[in-house]
């Protein structure tokens, strides 16, 4: 596996002591974190398992070279940017594991776009921060499945749109776990707040961002109450 801004190293040290990976590619981008991630390798010994590289990206890694590749603990848009700018590397790639800090739409629709199934998720709270875990496979079919998966649909007499699906993540939409509905409590509130802000001011620009805005609102509760 390739943990791409491995930062410390410390996902793939737990994976190879733990059984779950033969041999791992740390990838960091930046001199101090790499170097700290070559500290903790060697000391836990598995130098000889886990190489770590410097390198922008999917570029630490060569076609076929892995089997799955994490990308963790960064903004949604910058994750699809690394996947979209390293897809020739993702030869070979079987599983993707990704864990945007925020956009979490913005891999969704990534993924479903370059051939990927969206296989599961998953949502955790920790110290008061909140993360959702995704994970796709290379699929037969991808684009049916796919299709499905984002399908507007209709529950208890409401619709959930599929743009709702892409943002609100779809089976995190299924589950509602306590940590997933406080975290789109808060969505909703911020959203909410920018709406009162807004009502003072009166430019043409304002008045439409409003608007979409206001329409989101409706869609992802909508979408929460079904």
């Amino acid at each position: 596996m390739a943990d791409i801004g491995s930062d410390h190293a410390l996902l793939p040290v737990y994976l190879i002591q733990a059984g779950k990976a033969a041999r791992a590619v740390a990838g960091e981008v930046n001199t101090g974190p790499f170097r700290a991630a070559k500290r903790q390798v060697e000391s836990a010994g598995l130098a000889s398992q886990i190489d770590v590289r410097l390198g922008d990206g999917l570029q630490v890694v060569q076609p076929g070279e892995v089997d799955a590749v994490a990308i963790a603990g960064m903004g949604g848009g910058l994750i699809r940017d690394i996947l979209h700018a390293g897809r020739d590397r993702l030869s070979g790639v079987k599983r993707l594991v990704l864990q945007p800090n925020v956009g979490e739409e913005l891999v969704r629709y990534w993924l479903a776009e370059n051939g990927w199934f969206l296989s599961a998720e998953r949502i955790l709270e920790e110290d008061g921060l909140t993360y959702e875990i995704l994970t796709a496979d290379r699929v037969e079919q991808a684009a049916e499945k796919n299709l499905a998966l984002y399908a507007k649909r209709e529950v208890g007499g409401r619709t959930i749109s599929s743009s709702a699906l892409y943002k609100l993540g779809p089976y995190l939409l299924e589950e509602r776990s306590g940590a997933y509905m406080a975290k789109w409590q808060r969505e909703l509130a911020k959203r909410k707040a920018v709406v009162k802000q807004m009502e003072r001011a009166a430019s043409p620009e304002a008045a439409e961002r409003k608007e979409r805005l206001l329409k989101e609102i409706d869609e992802l509760e909508e979408a929460l109450s079904c």
